[in-house]
C-alpha cells in the first residue's frame, strides 16, 4: 500500500550510513521482507471489514471504524516511533515494531472468543502501531544499508515488495477470512445468535494467528542481530509543527492532498468487497469468475477450492491493488518525460472520472471502473510527497514528518464514505473519493503552472 511504502526520504530517524558501515546482503534481504509483510497485513483489512460488517450487523460507517482504529495509529504513534528509533536504533526498533504487531494479531484470538467488535478494533490499532514503528525504522534503514549512490534503488526494490504484498494480501484474505461467506445464520434466540457469531468470529482468527507466529520468529531474529554494527540513527525526531512550515503553501496543500489521497484509496479498498458483491455489479457472474480463480489455484498448487460470492469479490480486490503496483512501472517512465504536476493532475482527473462514472453505473463496467482506479492511484502518493518537499532544504525532515501525519486521512475519510453509503448507497458513496481526487488534480495543476505554490527564488523563506 502506498502509505506504507513511500514515506522514506524524511521519516523520523533517517540518517545516512557512516563511511565503511555496509552490512551484508542478508540484512538487506531481511529488511526488504518487512516491506512485503506490512503491505500484506495492511490490506487484510479489506476482506476483514466485509466479514465484521456482517458478523456484528454493522452499518457502513460503523464498519469503517476498523480503518479508523487502524490509521489513527499512524497519527498517534509516528512521533513516539521516531523517538524510539533515535533512542534504541534501527534494529532494536524493528524488533519492537514486530513484537507490537504480533501482539496485535494475537489479540484476534480473544476478540474472536468474545465476539466483541471493540476488541477487534483494539487489535487493529495495535497492529497499526507496530507497522508504524516498522515504517519509521525500516524506510531509512534500508536506504542506509549500503553505498549512498544506490540508496534509491534499494528503496525502490523494497517498495516493490511492499506493492507485491498489497497485491497478494486480498486474495489470501478472501481464501481464509471469507471462506464461509459473510452471512451469519439468523436466529430468534439471542443465545443462539451469540453462539453463531462466536463460531463465525473464530473462522476469522486463523490467518492472523499464523502471521503472528511468523512475526514472533522475525522478532527473535532481529533481536538476535540487535548488536550488529550498522548505520547509526538520528538522535532525535523531527518537529513537524514549526511556523516556517505552516507558511509554505506547496507543503500545506501537499499535506491536504496526502490526507485526501490516503482517505480515498483506503475508502475504495475497504468498501470494494461489499461493492462488488452487490447483485447489480458482479451478481450471477460470480460463478464463472470463481471457477476461473479455482482453475488458477488448481494449476498453481493442485488445490480445487470452491469460491462463494464473498470470496470472489474479496479476491477481485487484488486487482485494485495489483493495478496500482503495475501502474508504478508506467509512472516511472511518464514522470521522466513529463512534468510531475501534469502527470499527477491527469491521474487524479482519471480517478475522479472513474469514481463518478461508477457511482452512476452498474454491472461489469462499473466494477472495471472502480478496479481501474488503482491504476490511476499508482503515482499519486510519491508524486504528491516529492512535490510538497521541493525546496525545503534543511526543513525536509520536518516537512516529511508532517506529510506522514496526514496519512490519518485513512482514518477520517473512510468513516465519511461509510456514512454516505448508509445515506445514499454504496455505489453513490463513490462521490466522496471522487471529490478527493478533484482536490489532488487541482494541486497537480497548480504545481505544474507554479501558481501560488512557490516562493520566489530570491525571497527568503519565513523564519520560525
Amino acid at each position: 500500500m502506498d502509505m506504507a511504502s513511500d514515506t522514506a526520504p524524511g521519516m523520523p530517524g533517517a540518517m545516512s550510513a557512516p563511511p565503511g558501515a555496509t552490512p551484508d546482503g542478508a540484512m538487506r534481504g531481511l529488511v526488504v521482507s518487512l516491506f512485503f509483510t506490512w503491505g500484506f497485513v495492511t490490506v487484510l483489512n479489506d476482506p476483514l471489514i466485509a466479514k465484521l460488517k456482517s458478523l456484528f450487523a454493522l452499518n457502513y460507517a460503523e464498519a469503517m471504524l476498523a480503518q479508523f482504529a487502524f490509521f489513527i495509529g499512524y497519527f498517534i504513534v509516528s512521533a513516539p516511533a521516531g523517538a524510539a528509533v533515535g533512542r534504541f536504533g534501527y534494529v532494536r526498533s524493528i524488533a519492537l515494531g514486530l513484537g507490537i504487531m504480533a501482539a496485535g494479531l494475537l489479540l484476534f484470538a480473544p476478540a474472536a472468543r468474545l465476539a466483541l467488535y471493540p476488541v477487534f478494533l483494539l487489535a487493529l490499532f495495535c497492529v497499526a502501531a507496530g507497522i508504524t514503528i516498522l515504517q519509521v525504522a525500516a524506510n531509512p534503514y534500508i536506504a542506509a544499508l549500503g553505498p549512498p549512490a544506490t540508496s534509491h534503488s534499494r528503496l525502490t526494490l523494497a517498495q516493490a515488495f511492499n506493492a507485491l504484498g498489497t497485491f497478494i494480501g486480498p486474495f489470501v484474505g478472501a481464501l481464509f477470512i471469507l471462506q464461509h461467506g459473510v452471512a451469519v445464520p439468523a436466529s430468534p434466540s439471542p443465545a443462539l445468535l451469540a453462539a453463531a457469531r462466536i463460531q463465525a468470529a473464530r473462522s476469522v482468527q486463523f490467518p492472523f494467528l499464523i502471521i503472528a507466529g511468523a512475526l514472533l520468529l522475525f522478532t527473535l531474529v532481529f533481536w538476535a542481530l540487535r548488536n550488529r554494527p550498522g548505520p547509526a540513527s538520528a538522535a532525535s525526531s523531527p518537529n513537524p509543527f514549526r511556523r516556517t512550515l505552516l507558511r509554505r503553501p506547496r507543503l500545506i496543500f501537499g499535506v491536504a492532498c496526502i490526507f485526501t489521497y490516503v482517505g480515498a484509496e483506503v475508502s475504495i479498498g475497504s468498501g470494494l468487497t461489499n461493492y462488488l458483491m452487490q447483485p447489480g455489479i458482479i451478481g450471477a457472474r460470480a460463478v464463472p469468475i470463481g471457477a476461473g480463480f479455482a482453475g488458477f489455484l488448481h494449476r498453481v498448487s493442485g488445490a480445487t477450492p470452491h469460491f462463494n460470492i464473498a470470496q470472489v469479490a474479496g479476491a477481485m480486490v487484488s486487482l485494485y491493488w495489483g493495478s496500482a503496483m503495475l501502474g508504478r512501472f508506467a509512472g516511472s517512465y511518464t514522470l521522466r518525460r513529463f512534468a510531475p504536476g501534469k502527470v499527477l493532475c491527469l491521474h487524479a482527473l482519471a480517478a475522479a472520472a472513474l469514481a463518478f462514472g461508477a457511482s452512476r453505473a452498474g454491472g461489469p463496467g462499473a466494477a472495471a471502473a472502480v478496479l481501474a482506479i488503482g491504476l490511476a492511484n499508482s503515482i499519486m502518493f510519491p508524486t504528491i510527497f516529492t512535490l510538497a518537499l521541493e525546496d525545503l532544504g534543511a526543513e525536509t525532515a520536518n516537512g516529511s514528518a508532517l506529510l506522514c501525519m496526514a496519512i490519518v486521512g485513512g482514518a477520517i475519510i473512510p468513516v465519511i464514505y461509510g456514512a454516505t453509503a448508509d445515506a445514499i448507497g454504496l455505489g453513490h458513496a463513490l462521490l466522496v473519493p471522487g471529490c478527493c481526487y478533484l482536490v489532488i488534480a487541482s494541486y497537480g495543476w497548480l504545481a505544474a503552472r507554479g501558481l501560488g505554490l512557490n516562493f520566489s527564488a530570491t525571497q527568503p523563506a519565513p523564519q520560525p
